[in-house]
């Protein structure tokens, strides 16, 4: 789809045609397609037909505002799940910003969440459609008055006057994923012009971002949404840094911060063993985690706390242990047999065996649920093996 295609999408014989497509399944795709083409142009219901789809897509990002809003596949795919863009917006608006520039704000999401939180918004992207599609989901949502879109290179914006600013660099290009922050688009190193000339402001990047190409004075930030890590933020200015590092659980809006990174003792294997959230993990806050629930790690280098207390948290998925094993399939086959066990979960952290290889060797088929943990015990290979606590 082009801008100009898009204008004949927003035009009233568009959003009429919008209306006559809500809710097409697949199954209906080749009949509604060959029935409206007899009304309107081919090319105008193709967009139409696919503006559908990405919205069915984007109900999981954006729930049920996402049959009001305009997408591009690019943008349903790069944009943040509402939570998380929420998130961030309260953030910045309980530090008292007023006003802010998004910079490469894509469809939107994250202007939209700012101006939900009461803060007025230039949305700034390189793209004309992706601009004209941000701009119809301000319009879409209510809030064009507090969303002004701008269509330019984030480089070149004139950045004086504004509170706060946030950066949503492109992480992808045409070969797949960036993995090297030097070559987002714009570069990290971006970050030092921002943050000289806007005061405060965050800046998403990936979730895999190394501690060491942290800049120095910010704060990192690791978001997870029902134990998926999402993303990677990066804070800077004295109303937003609180402290380095930090890993927020989502939906349940638990936070753990600190100021440097620990290591937390290991020990013998307890009566429990705890799962830390991935943004625990990213944050290296697993011994903050530990001590909290009065436990230690299975082995110095492995991210699997254990102790004999049920302490609850929400930073850590909890286990009951009934079996620690020297790791060995034949044992766990013969002890899924003997318990009966039909639906087996495969857990790893320091072990070179797929959860795939475990389960067609092993052919568990009986009634009961366990899961085994196949990991490293100061040093040893071992299976462990237990039930949620």
């Amino acid at each position: 789809m082009d801008t100009q295609t898009f204008a004949l999408l927003m035009a009233d014989e568009g959003r009429g045609l919008l209306e006559r497509v809500r809710g097409f399944g697949a199954g209906d795709e080749i009949a509604l397609a060959t029935r409206l083409r007899k009304e309107f142009p081919a090319e105008l219901v193709a967009a139409a037909m696919t503006q559908e789809r990405l919205r069915q897509r984007g109900k999981a990002k954006f729930g049920d505002d996402a049959a009001r809003m305009f997408f591009t596949a690019h943008g349903v795919e790069q944009s943040t799940r509402v939570a998380v863009a929420d998130h961030r917006a309260a953030r910045i608006a309980a530090a008292g910003i007023r006003t802010a520039v998004d910079l490469c704000c894509g469809i939107g999401g994250d202007a939209l969440a700012l101006a939900r939180a009461g803060v007025r918004v230039v949305a700034v992207d390189r793209d004309p459609l992706t601009c004209a599609v941000a701009a119809a989901n301000a319009e879409a949502l209510g809030l064009a008055e507090r969303v002004e879109v701008r269509c330019a290179d984030v480089t070149e914006v004139e950045l004086a006057g504004y509170d706060a600013a946030f950066l949503d660099p492109a992480r992808r290009t045409a070969r797949g994923r960036v993995f090297d922050p030097e070559a987002y688009s714009p570069p990290l190193s971006f970050l030092d012009t921002l943050a000289a000339k806007v005061p405060c402001g965050a800046a998403k990047v990936a979730p895999g971002i190394p501690h060491e190409a942290i800049p120095s004075g910010m704060e990192a930030e690791w978001v997870s949404y029902a134990g998926d890590v999402k993303e990677a933020v990066l804070w800077w200015g004295e109303e937003l840094v609180e402290q380095p590092l930090r890993a927020t659980l989502l939906p349940q809006a638990a936070s753990l911060a600190a100021a440097t990174p620990r290591q937390a003792p290991h020990g013998p294997v307890g009566r429990y063993l705890y799962e830390p959230d991935g943004a625990v993990i990213r944050a290296h806050l697993v011994a903050e985690v530990a001590e909290e629930v009065g436990g230690v790690l299975v082995d110095e280098s492995i991210a699997y706390i254990t102790a004999d207390t049920l302490v609850p948290t929400p930073f850590a998925h909890a286990y009951r242990l009934t079996d620690v094993l020297p790791f060995n399939l034949k044992r766990l086959k013969a002890l899924v047999r003997e318990r009966n066990i039909g639906t087996l979960t495969v857990k790893k952290r320091g072990s070179a065996v797929t959860p795939e290889e475990v389960l067609k060797k092993v052919k568990p088929s009986g009634r009961t649920s366990a899961t085994v943990f196949l990991t490293r015990v100061d040093g040893a290979p071992t299976m462990l093996l237990g039930h949620p606590a």
